[in-house]
């Protein structure tokens, strides 16, 4: 009677092909009996490798044997892929197939969860993560001199933390002073930045630790604050909430620099939060900022979205405006400076690097353009790009030696 040739015994005949071919072209003496293979399945492809292996190194010496494995790895995935196996390699790794389904489920699943649910969308966009980790915010000394903490209620339940900054040439009488001193201080004709930070992490962040020191050295007092929700900052972030905040330091700080210029600096996410408290010092107040400089900007939350690289793998979605873009309106995020600046008047100054590669620098000169169109003074509106090979990126423009006398410029300063 004879045996019947089913795809298992065809396995293993190519199995056997395979390595013989590898040892002699005449043959290697692997013994050929297909009852001892009639029990394998299609789905024990491998094993039947494994089978033929180990049958041919009783037959053949330790030298060939360890030549024929140098070459056997590529031999048995190229065999896996083979016309013997209908179905394709994804069949034998069903773990792999697996894991890209649960990719490809996530993927999908992301978008739709963030149109259902649009406060998903504000936890990426507000990354109010307590980073850096350990700071103890009570003690700036730690990280920089002629600093004091104080906190400030901007309004009922709501407490924000605030880090004050004196000009580096009081740096000797400002030791061990307490707030009472610091507050006199802004009274002293040296300007004031109220610093609005980006999105992520703290006011105790490397690069902004060094944008203090960078103007401290260059004769301003700095105000920087973390946003509601952000480091030591009581209650939950939100856009109108940081304007709020905004205002309220602002008021605190005119209060006691008597006649000493205030001037609005934002950094990334903190250049929108600006923009809109200009706007809305000026339109409910009547009351100009005495300027803006705006580091490293977008003009809305919608564009910057459209560009960051978080959303890089999204854009060609179906659906992508719809189901990621739209739903930043629906979470409360617009952060519109486009139209902020079409109707602020006070002088603003736009800072941008070209290897920029969180906000595309072509979004920093749309905003230019915007409000140099809209302002009647012109001169009143200046664009500096950074050059590349500087290396400044999104962060670091701080680092810029050059940057203090280039601001100084801008707000005749001497």
């Amino acid at each position: 009677m004879s045996e019947v040739v089913t795809l298992p015994t065809l396995c293993w005949w190519h199995c056997r092909t395979s390595l013989c071919g590898l040892v002699s072209p005449t043959g290697c003496g692997l013994p050929e009996p297909l009852s001892q293979i009639s029990s394998l399945s299609l789905e024990n492809h491998r094993g039947c490798w494994c089978w033929a292996w180990g049958h041919l190194c009783d037959h053949v010496s330790a030298a060939t044997a360890q030549r024929v494995a140098t070459e056997y790895g590529a031999l048995l995935i190229a065999s896996l892929a083979c016309s013997s196996w209908p179905r394709g390699w994804l069949h034998w790794c069903p773990r792999l197939r697996t894991v890209l389904l649960v990719l490809l489920l996530i993927y999908i699943s992301v978008p739709i969860l963030i149109r259902l649910f649009p406060v998903l969308v504000t936890k990426f966009v507000y990354l109010n993560l307590a980073f850096p980790f350990f700071v103890d915010f009570h003690r700036p000394e730690l990280l920089l001199n002629n600093t004091i903490n104080l906190y400030l209620v901007t309004e009922p339940g709501v407490t924000v933390g605030i880090w004050h900054t004196v000009p580096s040439s009081r740096g000797a009488e400002a030791r061990g002073k307490d707030q009472h001193w610091y507050e006199e201080a802004l009274g002293d004709d040296h300007p004031v930045i109220i610093y609005l930070h980006g999105n992520g992490g703290t006011r105790a962040a490397r690069h902004r630790i060094q944008f203090l020191k960078t103007m401290s050295a260059a004769g301003f007092h700095i105000l920087a604050l973390d946003y509601r929700g952000y480091g030591d900052s009581s209650g939950h972030p939100t856009e109108n909430g940081f304007t709020t905040d905004v205002l309220a330091l602002y008021d605190w700080a005119k209060a006691r620099s008597r006649n000493s210029i205030i001037l609005f600096w934002g950094h990334s996410l903190g250049t929108g939060i600006a923009t809109n408290a200009a706007r809305k010092l000026q339109e409910e107040r009547g009351v100009q900022v005495d300027a803006i400089i705006l580091e490293s900007p977008y003009t809305n939350i919608r564009d910057a979205a459209a560009h960051v690289p978080i959303t890089k793998i999204y854009r060609q979605f179906p659906g992508f405006e719809y189901f990621i873009l739209d739903s930043l309106a629906l979470g409360d995020m617009f952060f519109r400076s486009d139209k902020n600046v079409q109707v602020l008047s006070c002088p603003l100054l736009i800072l941008n690097a070209e290897d920029d590669a969180i906000v595309p620098p072509h979004l920093g000169r749309k905003l230019f353009e915007t409000a140099h169109s809209a302002y009647k003074d012109k001169t009143k509106v200046k664009l500096i790009t950074f050059p590349k090979k500087l290396g400044l990126g999104h962060d670091h423009i701080s680092f810029n030696l050059e940057l203090p006398a280039l601001v100084k410029d801008f707000l005749n300063i001497k």
